[in-house]
């Protein structure tokens, strides 16, 4: 087996979460079955269970605080239209969770300590729902709003409930109101003045102490993301001393009494611990890399999930030892290692552009993968990724770009695609593109643009306005004509694009022209790739259907793999079957080498695209190491910064 197969199917643990009353018992990701699952862990006697089994992989799941119950999220085949099940930690049948509560798209969950939960919904005709869902009762619907909203977190004691919202319009920049459980306002925190700021807020969670209503809160006020402390009995606010460069996310130790801080800084991350009584900051012990979750425990020892693009993940503790050590599989063992990044700054015409680099052995130029990230509120960093680390055994330098629109360089940056979307992206990734061919790292005859999701969409917008520029294109779950997918998107989605685009496509229908694939199809010249989910409910099908019959009728080079899921999928067989063809198309196209002759067949049953990053960085139970630029989007957390994935 090829050591860029071996990446894919190598077994993965992800972050264990435990359960706030009863830490022994923790909650994880694994690959370990070849399908991402959900698995407890009771670390007392060492026992490990799968406690979910689908077909198509379940990432999204939530313990009890006292351990007992695994609360998980069941949609039908990646559609992300579902319920809540539950089931005992220790095993047994499946049940639904909060009964009285019809499918929905999920929209954060909260679990008090008196069983209470508090339940985030949204459907395409119902806008934004929070309900109360107590044991043995009917839920009861606390909040409703046409906008985007979500639950952020429950307080300690049950009576207070952080909700993330966008009543304002602005789906970019959330608002955070405090509610008690009859849904009563207690109080408003909104730095978007009624939407005429660009400012957010994110939802960090409650103080861990009984009748403590202080919320830890995510803000940009100073440029950037930073915590803050807010009171929401007295509405009190306590800026935090952290005097580190690039963007600050927090979440509490156990007792209180500090801060476990997650730096990022230039694609790479580490921590630190800020102590509350003096302001004292001391840094966490980490290997340069990226640090994709952490978590405090209540001895004060910090568990890790860590990776770089030269080394697989692994979930670290700072007591010293490796937290959980996967099964080797025979034949496979630990994933292979890949090469490192290098940093290249390039001036763009917006400023200087954060690219990663990989290259293979050898002197180049070499052919050139452009792996455009996804989000687009998303950046690319200094962490293990099989996609790339496949190109780059295959012969191809690979480059990343931090376009402007990109999270970790700062507010302005991550704003400045407003309005000129998918433009202003692709003016950066052509920057780069023109520096990796003048330094000699890239055959400009031999350029490959790829991404999926919104590095889909970019890809299929290049090759139109870059029509030059680009030898092969490969597009996963894209967005290919935006009018279309607007009407035909989940709500959350559109309420994006008005966003963005300063609208809907009625009431400015010059800048979704101006912004999507569609509009240039014609001048596209590249061979097309294309995989699209048929369930799609973010890059739906029918607007992928669209372009695709625009470029048949012109007769132009194209393959299309459509598979019967969502926005992605966690069957990492599939992820290995889908790059298999993508390399197969670019090989062939660049006239490169003979086709391999182990292929899947083409004409084969319709199944998934790729695993990837958490589902819901929020999650308890979320992965590093994503598989491929796309994947799919599951119970979602608070609002947050939105994007498609």
């Amino acid at each position: 087996m090829p050591a860029w197969e071996k990446r894919f199917r190598a077994p993965r643990m992800g972050l264990p979460r435990w359960a706030e009353d009863a830490p022994e018992r923790s909650l994880f990701v694994s690959n370990v079955t070849g399908t991402f699952e959900l698995y407890t862990w009771d670390r007392t006697t060492g026992e490990q269970r799968r406690a979910t089994d689908r077909p198509n992989g379940t990432t999204g799941g939530l313990l009890s605080p006292d351990g007992e119950w695994i609360w998980w999220f069941s949609d039908t085949d990646g559609d992300e239209f579902g319920v809540w099940m539950r089931q005992p930690f220790h095993g047994g049948p499946d049940e639904p969770a909060a009964p009285g509560l019809d499918p929905s798209y999920p929209g954060g969950l909260a679990l008090g300590r008196d069983g209470t939960a508090v339940v985030g919904r949204s459907t395409d005709k119902g806008g934004s729902t929070v309900h109360v869902a107590r044991p043995g009762a009917e839920p009861v619907e606390i909040y409703r709003h046409e906008e985007s909203a979500g639950v952020g977190d429950l307080s300690h004691d049950g009576t207070l409930i952080a909700i993330e919202h966008t009543e304002h319009g602005d789906a970019m920049h959330s608002a955070i109101r405090i509610v008690r459980t009859d849904g009563t306002t207690l109080a408003e925190l909104d730095d978007t003045r009624g939407g005429t700021e660009e400012l957010g807020l994110a939802t960090m969670g409650f103080a861990p102490v009984r009748g403590d209503s202080r919320l830890l809160v995510g803000h940009q006020r100073r440029g950037r993301w930073e915590p803050m402390l807010w009171d929401a009995a007295t509405g009190e606010e306590t800026t935090l001393a952290i005097d580190l460069p690039g963007d600050l996310d927090a979440d509490w130790y156990p007792d209180g009494s500090a801060l476990l801080i997650e730096h990022s800084y230039q694609a790479r991350s580490e921590l630190w611990r800020y102590e509350l009584a003096d302001a004292t900051l001391t840094r966490v012990d980490t290997p340069e890399g990226t640090v994709s979750g952490a978590s405090a425990r209540p001895d004060g020892t910090v568990e890790f999930l860590w990776s770089s693009a030269a080394e697989p993940p692994v979930v670290r503790s700072t007591s010293g030892r490796v937290v959980l050590d996967p099964p080797k599989l025979p034949g496979i063992g630990r994933a292979p290692e890949s090469v490192p990044v290098t940093d290249a700054w390039v001036e763009g015409p917006g400023g200087k552009v954060h690219a990663l680099v990989q290259k293979p052995a050898g002197k180049g130029p070499f052919p050139t993968v452009f792996e455009v990230h996804g989000g687009p509120t998303a950046h690319d960093s200094d962490a293990f990724a099989a996609g790339p680390a496949a190109w780059i055994d295959h012969g191809y330098a690979v480059v990343r770009v931090n376009y402007r629109g990109s999270t970790g360089y700062g507010r302005a940056w991550t704003d400045a695609l407003k309005h000129r979307v998918g433009l202003i992206e692709l003016e950066d990734i052509a920057a780069v593109r023109d520096w990796a061919v003048t330094s000699g790292l890239a055959d400009p005859e031999q350029l490959v643009l790829s991404g999926g999701s919104w590095g889909g969409y970019l890809t299929l917008l290049g090759l139109g306005t870059q029509p030059d520029a680009w030898a092969v294109g490969l597009a996963a779950v894209p967005v290919a004509d935006y009018v279309t997918a607007y009407h035909d998107e989940m709500e959350a989605l559109k309420a994006l694009d008005r966003t963005l685009l300063g609208g809907t496509p009625e009431e400015v229908p010059d800048r979704y022209a101006a912004s999507s694939p569609l509009t240039y199809v014609d001048d596209v010249r590249a061979p097309v790739y294309i995989s699209a989910g048929m369930n799609d409910p973010r890059c739906p099908i029918q607007q992928v259907e669209n372009y695709v019959e625009r470029l048949e009728r012109r007769g132009h080079p194209l393959e299309v793999y459509r598979y019967d899921a969502g926005h992605g999928s966690l069957v990492v067989e599939e992820r290995v079957k889908q790059l298999q063809l993508e390399i197969a198309f670019a090989e062939r196209h660049l006239g490169r080498r003979d086709l391999p002759v182990d292929l899947p067949d083409r004409a084969g049953p319709a199944v998934h695209a790729d695993p990837t990053a958490p589902v819901d960085p929020s999650a308890p139970a979320g992965l590093a190491d994503p598989a491929g630029p796309a994947g799919p989007a599951g119970p979602a957390g608070p609002v947050g910064p939105a994007g498609r994935g």
